[in-house]
């Protein structure tokens, strides 16, 4: 009994023939030390992800999504009513934003502790346990104390939520092939950018009719709700971890050995071994690879600007025009049209990306041809800014800036999407350290943007604060046009990029 348990909370099924399959299938090998059986995956295999229905994937797809747009959400909906923590705790603005600050600041240290985790015990386990102290850390927002116990179950709330943002990706890979993933792909990031912007407004009206504590107990029910269908509907996908399970209890049924065709190749390392990987790799990439370094500034860039943007619009429409928290949230509704707007952009982009793929010789495209996209948000970004710093005084009419706000979006979805996509092309094999490099320096730009925002906004006015990331942005501009023409000579230089392509072929 007690191993159906574990089996059903490691794997997600109590099958153990299905994890087992055919044991009479004829594999590679002899089952002995010197030549084991290798352990690889069958045609129609049902344990094998890339098999299953239409809709057990996109069920899986739809829950990883909503697991981390429930992460996103947390990190905003916070700052829905921080007049209200200041009040209650007697804290300033700048003291209470730290709530934002470091859970956003979990983001940068998480991923990096759960992806090799989640290599080493598979993406199921790993959720389940992280997510569980993620829910627990809300329910101890809601009920704390104090000021500073509040700040440090956010921080933790932030670290351990951020197992979905490193790993349901993975689970998107797990489920379809290249030619396939983009649209979930795209749907899965649009997650990850709408959370911060509905936050607010979910945190706003709550927070305005029934206190900040009720927002931090909306942050818990919606993670336990999360955790509970994880628990029941989502199973482990990731093949390393399925094959190994199989390939032990062959082992264990037979007497003989038997291993993954993957160890086979490339003997596992231990979980220290892992942690290393982890935390060295991305530093080596950002100290020594030009394209890494400048698309993870501009990503960071733009994920730092969509939190001031949390702190920068309650100054701008409740301290300057007079709105109320919750009619403040709703000044975060252009941005999540923008991004909306985006997202059936980028399906578009991704159908026109995987004909060309398909009408080419090789079967693939070079990494520039993920860029025109990104070209399109580039240019509307410092638009919208610039549009949004100069129209947002109380005596133009509110719609107009929120234009502005409503391009930003769908400039950030346009250029995030293509960078990302961008790299994980150029670097294939390297593309996870490459994407964690990224993922920490905007986790970084995230969690220290929102700290100075009040204060700028206090000595340079509503217009030029708002101009600084506006020309900032400008000077971004010209960066995926550059890639465009001079990628290709970057990547022959780059010595990641160069083993990663030799590995992919």
């Amino acid at each position: 009994m007690w191993h159906r348990i574990w089996l059903f909370f490691l794997l997600g099924t109590t099958n153990s023939r299905k994890i087992v399959g055919n044991v009479d299938h004829q594999w590679l090998g002899n089952g002995t030390s010197d030549n084991p059986y290798i352990v690889s995956w069958p045609a129609n295999d049902a344990l094998n992800g890339r098999n299953y229905g239409t809709v057990r994937k996109v069920s899986i797809t739809a829950l990883s999504g909503l697991s981390t747009l429930s992460v996103a959400f947390a990190s905003s909906a916070y700052s829905g009513d921080l007049s209200s923590i200041c009040q209650y705790f007697g804290v300033a603005d700048e003291a209470a934003t730290l709530g934002l600050s470091l859970y956003v600041l979990g983001f940068a240290i998480g991923p990096l502790l759960w992806a090799p985790m989640s290599e080493a015990f598979g993406r199921r386990i790993v959720f389940l346990a992280t997510f569980s102290l993620f829910t627990l850390f809300n329910i101890g927002a809601a009920i704390s104390a104090n000021f500073a116990s509040l700040v440090i179950f956010r921080a933790l709330a932030g670290m351990f939520g951020s197992a979905p943002l490193t790993n349901s990706g993975g689970v998107v890979a797990d489920l379809y092939s290249a030619e396939t993933r983009g649209l979930a792909a795209v749907f899965y990031s649009c997650a990850t950018f709408l959370g911060p912007v509905l936050g607010p407004i979910a945190g706003g009206f709550l927070g305005e009719a029934q206190g900040w504590r009720w927002v931090e107990g909306l942050l818990a029910i919606y993670s336990g709700f999360m955790l509970i269908l994880g628990i029941l509907c989502v199973p482990e996908t990731f093949s390393n971890v399925l094959l190994r399970r199989r390939a032990a209890m062959l082992s264990m049924q037979t007497g003989k050995l038997y291993v993954t065709s993957v160890d086979h190749r490339n003997p596992p390392g231990s979980l220290a071994e892992g942690l290393q990987v982890s935390l060295t790799r991305p530093l080596r990439l950002l100290s020594k690879e030009p394209i890494v370094v400048v698309l993870a500034l501009y990503m960071s860039f733009l994920y730092g600007t969509t939190y001031l943007l949390l702190a920068a619009l309650p100054i701008v429409f409740q301290r300057v025009r007079g709105w109320n928290p919750g009619m403040g949230g709703l000044a975060f509704v252009p941005i999540a049209i923008g991004m909306l707007f985006a997202t059936a952009f980028m399906i578009f982009i991704n159908r026109q990306y995987a004909r060309k793929v398909r009408a080419s010789e090789t079967g693939q495209l070079p990494p520039e041809a993920r860029l025109p996209s990104g070209k399109v948000g580039a240019a509307l970004i410092p638009m919208g800014l610039f549009l949004f710093a100069w129209t947002n005084g109380p005596s133009i009419h509110w719609a107009v800036c929120m234009v502005g706000t409503a391009f930003f979006g769908f400039g950030n979805i346009c250029v995030t999407l293509a960078l990302v996509n961008y790299l994980v092309d150029s670097y294939v094999t390297y593309a996870a350290s490459a994407l964690a490099a990224a993922t920490v320096m905007r986790s970084l730009c995230g969690a220290t943007f929102p700290l100075f925002t009040t204060y700028l906004y206090d000595r340079l006015g509503i217009h030029w604060a708002s101009s600084v990331p506006a020309c900032l942005s400008l000077a971004c501009l010209p960066a995926p046009y550059l890639l465009s023409k001079f990628g290709p000579r970057i990547r022959r230089r780059s010595k990641f990029a160069t083993l990663a392509m030799s590995d992919e072929n």
